[in-house]
């Protein structure tokens, strides 16, 4: 995207074009929706809540944003972050993660594979809440929302060189959580 189209488009969110704010919601929903559901362990009804809060809060507080050429995704995963934090506080530590309705309607002829994917989700998105916040951000917006190195420094605010030694630490503190939750038989 274009950063002379996004000024335009937060221009006009900032004067309440409903289309504006439809477009945002449009071009970034999946994006935060991800970033939320790795962030709460995977718990999808949590992560829907919280990224509608997100949207919520974009369109309450367009006004104080100020466009500096940084994406308004930023600002969206900042306002992610914070919603994440806030819900983890007052939430206990234990997650059940009830057996979704759609797991069996998504692929009737395989439905072990279905179950193999929603383990695998679940025991990446525990294995996640073993990292640190900043590692929890570049893991998911490299691996599992696919951005370059580029343009997750522009999101957080830091140079490639950062992003790539974060993402090191990262991966090597992930497979420590994985083997630690056991998710996988060797």
């Amino acid at each position: 995207m274009e950063s002379t189209d996004e000024a335009r488009l937060i221009a006009r969110a900032k004067k309440g074009d409903p289309a504006a704010f439809a477009e945002l919601y449009d071009r970034h929903h999946e994006a935060i929706y991800t970033y939320v559901y790795y962030r709460v362990g995977g718990d999808a009804p949590v992560a829907e809540d919280l990224t509608g809060d997100v949207f919520v809060r974009l369109v309450e507080h367009i006004d104080r944003f100020t466009y500096q050429g940084r994406p308004i995704r930023a600002w969206l995963y900042t306002i992610a972050r914070n919603l994440v934090t806030d819900h983890r506080r007052t939430q206990a530590r234990v997650t059940i993660a009830p057996l979704s309705d759609s797991l069996c309607d998504r692929e009737h002829s395989q439905p072990a594979a279905v179950v193999q994917q929603r383990l695998d989700q679940e025991c990446l998105a525990t294995a996640l809440q073993h990292l640190t916040e900043e590692q929890q951000q570049v893991i998911v917006l490299k691996f599992i929302e696919g951005q370059s190195n580029a343009e997750i420094a522009a999101l957080l605010d830091k140079t490639e060189g950062a992003i790539k030694s974060l993402q090191h630490r990262a991966l090597a503190a992930l497979r420590r959580a994985i083997e630690k939750e056991r998710c996988y038989e060797p």
